[in-house]
């Protein structure tokens, strides 16, 4: 059994193993154990869970054929007032809380868990918006999950108007205020992305009748200019001092050695990194395969010495033993890929801080801008730059000539000399 691998006591078996919820605590713990849980922190959780099932025993509470919210939140206000700790309140409530929340989601992939779903009141015309983007604007599962953030934060400055009937009352000059607003406090592209969102929300709105005024056109145009800014990346020496900087003797320095390696070497997207998967290495023939992300074209490259070493040395002595496809996974229990689209940029971002390197963005896509930019410089051509990039136009290869100083200095013109 497998509470028998983590807890030698019979008294602490028989406690566990007691009704209502102890004819679940062998295969919660087995989930725990095949997710790669150190056995102190299996431990841990099955106390707290421990302390659940003691209560709804009290309680008189019968398993008939799942647990709820309401029973667990009813438990959380009579522990806060019994329980015993040693330390600060809340932050023993804390810790039981994400045992507690770590056994209900075990349970809900069971159904055997009814969570409380507090549906907000602009959730039906939100996800009509997002059908009628995905039938008549062909629009992909990315774009899509864009959309909705966005749209999520004007929907919740409207309040209980954010319905069909309460669009009505909307005015030109609450969108233009919004958006110039949550403009202040993003960057270009998420003003792109929240103004294209709005567009096409009240155009559908429009379209379905729910407002009468074509308020698509009071989203005001904030005016960018293509080609207006120099690639921000790294220079050759700040990206050796980088990857000089990681602690190689520690499994999450060979794997983090390993992701900046590979930045470094393809200029790949972050999103390329975290979805390689060990599939993707053709170790036989020395290739790496990066799949195109943003409609872009697939990059089938040589694998660099570096690279394969980097990445051997990761999954030899840091990658933890898991059933992921992906090459890089977390360091801690669970064990999952690292799906968060900020995760690589925060690596990046700690060792570029750790090197006290000075640059103006810290996040994955600087070695990408490095990488362009050194292959420009050295003479490739923006086909070539832009086949590895993953380019599908060569008009979006063409801001890196900015920075091919040697082509430049080609076409300087002469410093004109003074007419007396």
């Amino acid at each position: 059994m497998a509470l028998e691998q983590v807890f030698t006591s019979s008294c602490t078996l028989a406690k566990l193993r007691s009704e209502p919820l102890g004819h679940l605590l062998d295969n919660f713990c087995d989930n725990l154990l095949v997710q790669g849980f150190p056995r102190g922190t299996i431990r841990l959780h099955l106390s707290h869970v421990s302390h659940l099932n003691t209560w709804l025993a009290d309680e008189n509470w019968k398993w008939e054929e799942h647990l709820t919210q309401d029973d667990v939140d009813a438990f959380y206000a009579a522990y806060r007032l019994q329980c015993r700790n040693r330390g600060p309140l809340e932050s023993h409530l804390r810790v039981n809380r994400f045992s507690i929340n770590r056994f209900c989601k075990y349970l809900e992939g069971k159904s055997l868990f009814e969570a409380r779903k507090e549906t907000p009141c602009y959730e039906t015309l939100l996800s009509g918006y997002l059908q009628w983007m995905k039938d008549y604007h062909y629009a992909a599962a990315g774009t899509l999950k864009i959309r909705r953030s966005s749209l999520v934060k004007f929907l919740n400055s409207l309040g209980a108007k954010a319905t069909s009937d309460g669009m009505g009352e909307l005015m030109p000059d609450g969108v233009e205020s919004f958006f110039l607003d949550i403009a202040d406090t993003l960057g270009n592209a998420a003003r792109r992305s929240m103004q294209a969102a709005l567009r096409t929300f009240l155009r559908f709105c429009f379209h379905k009748g729910f407002i009468n005024l074509h308020l698509d056109e009071a989203v005001p145009t904030l005016r960018t200019y293509k080609l207006a800014r120099v690639p921000l990346g790294v220079n050759e020496s700040q990206a050796q001092t980088i990857l000089q900087s990681v602690d190689c003797g520690t499994p999450v320095g060979r794997r983090d050695y390993a992701i900046l390696t590979i930045l470094h070497a393809y200029g790949v997207r972050g999103g390329q990194v975290r979805a390689l998967k060990l599939s993707d290495i053709d170790w036989n023939n020395g290739q790496i395969l990066f799949k195109a992300t943003k409609n872009g074209k697939d990059s089938l490259l040589p694998l660099t010495r570096e690279v394969g070493e980097s990445i051997l040395n990761y999954l030899r002595e840091g990658r933890p033993a898991c059933s992921c496809p992906e090459v890089f996974i977390k360091s801690r229990a669970p064990y999952r890929s690292l799906t968060q689209s900020g995760t690589l940029s925060a690596i990046v971002n700690r060792y570029i801080t750790g090197a006290d390197i000075n640059v103006y963005s810290k996040g994955s896509h600087v070695f990408r801008h490095a990488f362009a930019t050194r292959k420009v410089a050295e003479g490739y051509s923006l086909k070539a730059v832009a086949d590895v990039l993953g380019h599908r136009y060569l008009s979006t290869t063409f801001m890196y000539t900015k920075v091919d100083f040697n082509a430049l200095s080609q076409v300087a013109m002469e410093w004109p000399k003074e007419v007396l």
